[in-house]
């Protein structure tokens, strides 16, 4: 996979391949939740680019310093996943590096999420079905100590994305709805005008293995910022 970085201070991005995948949960799945399904095939028409590592404070710092989200300044961990950022925050920080770079920014579809996650993978996590394997790629609450780690330290995906699974739950552009009913195939994001709930995807430092499986998903309020949450950048690729 192709890495490159815009700027020295814009994240590190991986280049994603087009091409389709089956999103979602099969009804066997074990810990499966309702609203995983229906499993679905989702056709990603393009390349794009996403985060090697969720965004770290230092990162969110240098958005900071430059004001584009001045008034805010959570507490520093360097690089640590940025937590405490709010869905707004996330739109903002990515407003802004689009606004230095001249590229176009965003966060991902929940499509473009679980695609990237997957891996290629239709197991429940991209490292397999085996639960005993998933503390290499993550941490969760038997391996975190119930705190956030430095983005990078645990195995890849087969993308050669860290920290999918695990760390803190990621913000990603759709509003929330309860199954894949009426979804889009695309791989764009499930919007609606109003400000209801947003997507979270990828489990974090307190849960359990099951909860960070590749197809589990969260919501939250866009306005409120979590102690166990943060956010991973997309990035159109342009000819």
């Amino acid at each position: 996979m192709r890495h490159f970085r815009d700027t020295p201070y814009a994240p590190e991005m991986v280049v994603i391949p087009a091409g389709s995948f089956l999103m979602g949960s099969p009804a066997n799945e074990p810990g499966r939740y309702d609203d995983e399904g229906p499993q679905h095939r989702v056709t990603i028409g393009a390349d794009f680019a996403i985060g090697c590592y969720p965004v770290t404070f230092d990162e969110w710092d240098s958005c900071v310093a430059d004001g584009g989200r001045a008034s805010y300044r959570p507490s520093d961990e360097g690089l640590r996943p940025v937590t405490n950022v709010s869905w707004h925050d996330a739109q903002a920080y990515v407003r802004w590096l689009s606004q230095k770079t001249g590229q176009p920014y965003r966060l991902p579809s929940e499509a473009e999420w679980e695609y990237a996650a997957r891996a290629g993978t239709e197991t429940r996590w991209s490292c397999g079905d085996d639960e005993s394997d998933v503390m290499t790629h993550a941490w969760l609450d038997g391996n975190s100590g119930y705190q956030t780690h430095p983005v990078g330290q645990k195995k890849p995906n087969p993308f050669g994305l860290y920290d999918m699974h695990g760390n803190v739950w990621e913000w990603v552009e759709d509003c929330w709805h309860d199954d894949y009913h009426g979804s889009p195939t695309d791989g764009s994001a499930w919007t609606l005008p109003d400000h209801r709930s947003r997507v979270l995807r990828g489990g974090s430092w307190y849960v359990k293995p099951n909860n960070a499986r590749s197809a589990r998903r969260s919501r939250g309020a866009p306005g409120f910022r979590y102690s166990n949450g943060g956010f991973r950048i997309a990035r159109t690729i342009t000819p």
